[in-house]
């Protein structure tokens, strides 16, 4: 179990080679496809997909979903962590809307803290004590018992490699009543071969940087932990046919981006929120 202390004299956590790559020197938040520097697939509620989609619509789709997360949350007054930060776009967010106390993000890789730091530099400097990042792993959380009252986090579950380890971490850092929400991809309960007709269909699978589980895998997890009030809800509807609109601005049909939508289609994989509350 780790205390709280300088995060500096910890070991540096072990980093996938798929998603230091991934993360690091090709810098995902970099491409076209993920503009405004959120790296996620958006929420396409609030958003006319009969219309031709702007960049501003593409900003406003991933903007929501972190809003969609957030609500369930409600981290209003609390102290709230992200894990799997990448650019800390989505804590300045929390920051913004959302009224917590403080708000720390937490991500496995130094080079994504380094451009995190970098592109929220003036509301570190003018709020230090309110925004800070620090380097952890989902499964080992660089904070002491009980130091948040809410946890959340956005699409970056697909990568977790064990999802019982952060269940657990999850519960250790949260106090008492507090809600965790996280919003991912995962199989389809029930899917045959689900890991082998992703790595067909889908390069993120096929390489390993995304990981075939179904989303019972994450509710088991977080219910063994200790946690209460476990609820699993899909959103797909609100994220496939808007993401395959905005791919298709950039990438032609029959190329593997475009296959999310068909994984959908044909019930293999889905997007989920799925939230629990801390006794």
């Amino acid at each position: 179990m780790l205390s709280s202390g300088d995060p500096t004299e910890r070991p540096s956590p072990v980093v996938r080679p798929e998603v230091w790559e991934t993360y690091g020197p090709a810098d995902l938040s970099a491409v076209p496809v993920f503009a405004g520097g959120f790296i996620n697939f958006g929420y396409w509620k609030a958003v006319d997909l009969g219309q031709p989609l702007s960049q501003d619509d593409r900003i406003r789709s991933e903007r929501d979903l972190y809003r969609h997360v957030l609500d369930a949350v409600a981290p209003e007054g609390g102290r709230a962590v992200e894990v799997g930060c990448g650019l800390g776009l989505g804590c300045a967010l929390a920051l913004e809307e959302y009224g917590p106390t403080a708000v720390t993000g937490v991500d496995i890789h130094p080079q994504q803290l380094r451009r995190a730091r970098e592109a929220n530099s003036p509301l570190l400097a003018a709020q230090p004590h309110r925004l800070t990042f620090a380097l952890g792993a989902a499964e080992e959380l660089p904070f002491g018992d009980a130091e948040f009252d809410c946890l959340y986090s956005v699409e970056a579950a697909q990568h977790f490699p064990d999802l019982t380890a952060f269940a657990r971490e999850a519960a250790r850092v949260l106090g008492p009543g507090g809600r965790v929400a996280v919003t991912s991809f995962f199989t389809v309960e029930g899917a045959p071969e689900p890991a082998k007709r992703l790595a067909g269909l889908l390069d993120s699978f096929a390489s390993g940087l995304d990981i075939a589980r179904p989303v019972s895998r994450l509710t088991d997890a977080l219910t063994e932990a200790g946690f209460a009030d476990v609820e699993v809800a899909s959103i797909g509807p609100q994220v496939w046919p808007g993401w395959d609109r905005w791919l298709a601005r950039l990438w032609a049909p029959g190329t593997w981006p475009r296959n999310f939508l068909a994984a959908w289609e044909q019930q293999i994989l889905d997007y989920y929120l799925v939230t629990a509350t801390h006794p």
